[in-house]
């Protein structure tokens, strides 16, 4: 669930008063990640790489403080659970929204993964978690990109992990990926260390 907290009871008090009313509030940091482990765990256990990526995300967001807070409509909410946000390929060509409740259990995780997807795909409607810190992802896997800059909108303030095709080489597998967040959420340096800690997320598998 979201409870609606006193800005100036927390440590981001000083962000919520300098970015809460910014007219560009989001910032986009890009990183490169070494994916070798990751993409080797899919083919031996024949898992989606795309569900794993999103497992590892959501495993190092609930492990970082600052994902459960998020402005809204001019107050900050506290959440005490993430949920995964995919953009799943529908049956007739368009594309719909799936929230995926994070679990630490991995095997439970792609179940639900690979039914709710399974389930937006073939009935063509986005599904959505009430009371979840949704943590947006989307996968634009048709070609290799270097950064991808989201679109600003303030009907969709929360964190978002964006990436492209991964690039094999002969001994190492990368993945650039951008991660777009807004302000008042965490600084650049916040953000930089969630990013350090989904890399060893990822070599710990």
């Amino acid at each position: 669930m979201k409870q609606e907290i006193n800005p100036k009871e927390t440590n981001r008090a000083y962000a919520f008063e300098m970015w809460l009313n910014s007219p560009m509030p989001m910032v986009t940091l890009t990183k490169t990640f070494d994916v070798t482990r990751l993409h080797k765990m899919c083919k031996r256990r024949n898992l989606k790489f795309n569900m794993l990526l999103c497992w590892c995300i959501g495993k190092t967001a609930s492990g970082t403080g600052e994902f459960y807070l998020l402005p809204e409509n001019g107050k900050l909410y506290r959440y005490d659970r993430i949920a995964i946000n995919v953009v799943v390929r529908n049956r007739k060509g368009g594309i719909n929204s799936c929230d995926i409740p994070f679990s630490t259990d991995m095997q439970q995780f792609n179940r639900d993964y690979l039914q709710s997807t399974a389930k937006v795909a073939e009935e063509c409607q986005s599904t959505s978690l009430e009371g979840y810190m949704i943590v947006g992802t989307s996968a634009m896997i048709q070609t290799e990109l270097d950064s991808i800059t989201n679109q600003y909108t303030d009907k969709f303030l929360n964190p978002m992990v964006m990436w492209g095709k991964h690039r094999k080489g002969w001994f190492k597998t990368t993945l650039p990926v951008s991660f777009q967040f807004h302000h008042v959420q965490m600084d650049g340096g916040d953000a930089a260390r969630f990013l350090e800690a989904l890399q060893t997320t990822i070599n710990s598998l």
